[in-house]
């Protein structure tokens, strides 16, 4: 098999058609060609909710949403975090070797103090040395990472180097950036400016679990203007995003109808969004029916919990003993 592979999820809310297009299609992709693991950040989730009312509620809930969009346990390995306490070891050993000034210059860690002032915990500061210790903890080579964590790769790749330097050796491989490339889609939300993502609301996105009625009551109310006035004129952002969605849910002969009909100025969007809803009702078909199939099952999750733990135990405690052994610790 291929590259050892591994990424974290946040166990934050449901998934939704960006997130699908995004990351999700392809790590189904990549499960058959490479080495994966797949983890649920619930240690990285308290840096920003240190009091989260249903943590385990949460992250099963990413984990049946994961598995119902093809994700397979028995090709990839995908675990908890919390389940794995050698990440927590390596975290420390880690921290151990950062230092307080390359950590206060990162990015997302100033972000962070601006936008909670009254939180400013040694988690958020020392983010950037867990992310670190959950990828080499299993050795991985690749890591599938968007623009606003490459900062977070980089830092890993210097962690891992200085740790092979000051100990000298070879234990940690420095992982490089998954870049998907021209397969990753840029999903549109529906209040007609930027992606779809949680933090814009919940009526900016259609969610993979979304019952019928909100998914029309969301189309139905996205953006739109008055019309075109001329023909075959350049479509707003808001129009233009209306067709992306209607590109990857309806067929080539919808979509074209429609953009035929804009083009000559005889376009309603009420028909249009009524086309889109029904498109979208039959694409999220098969995720709701299999969200519900793997929710009511509890014995399935379980045994998947279970086989994903150990699974990822038993890379990071080779991992761990021999970076316990270059430190100097003995058994």
């Amino acid at each position: 098999m291929g590259e050892i592979v591994c990424s974290g999820i946040r166990p934050t809310g449901n998934l939704h058609l960006g997130n699908y297009f995004g990351a999700l299609r392809n790590f189904v992709k990549m499960q058959d060609e490479h080495q994966c693991f797949f983890f649920i950040a619930d240690y990285h989730s308290l840096t920003t909710h240190p009091t989260p009312g249903d943590l385990y509620g949460n992250a099963r809930q990413i984990l049946v949403q994961y598995l119902a969009a093809g994700l397979d346990p028995d090709k990839a390995t995908i675990y908890f975090q919390s389940d794995l306490p050698e990440t927590a070891e390596l975290y420390l050993f880690l921290n151990m070797n950062a230092y307080l000034g390359e950590l206060e210059r990162v990015t997302s860690f100033k972000d962070k103090v601006r936008q909670q002032p009254n939180n400013v915990n040694a988690g958020l500061l020392t983010y950037p040395t867990l992310m670190a210790a959950d990828i080499i903890i299993h050795k991985a080579t690749k890591v599938p990472v968007g623009k606003d964590q490459e900062q977070h790769l980089e830092m890993t790749r210097t962690f891992a180097n200085r740790f092979n330097n000051m100990y000298n050796c070879e234990v940690f491989p420095l992982p490089q950036a998954y870049n998907f490339g021209h397969e990753l889609v840029k999903i549109p939300g529906l209040d007609g400016s930027g992606k779809m993502g949680k933090s814009e609301g919940e009526m900016n996105a259609i969610f993979l679990n979304d019952e019928p009625g909100a998914i029309k009551k969301k189309i139905m109310k996205a953006k739109t203007d008055l019309g075109p006035t001329q023909m075959n004129q350049t479509k707003p952002v808001e129009i233009e995003n209306l067709f992306t969605l209607m590109k990857v849910v309806s067929t080539p002969d919808t979509v074209a109808h429609f953009d035929d009909l804009y083009n000559r100025c005889e376009i309603r969007y009420g028909d249009m969004k009524k086309q889109l809803v029904e498109d979208m009702v039959a694409f999220t078909a098969p995720f709701r029916e299999r969200i519900a199939e793997l929710s009511a099952n509890e014995d399935y999750l379980r045994r998947v919990m279970d086989q994903g733990k150990e699974k990822a135990h038993e890379s990071a405690r080779k991992t761990l003993d021999e970076v316990r052994h270059v430190i100097g610790y003995r058994r």
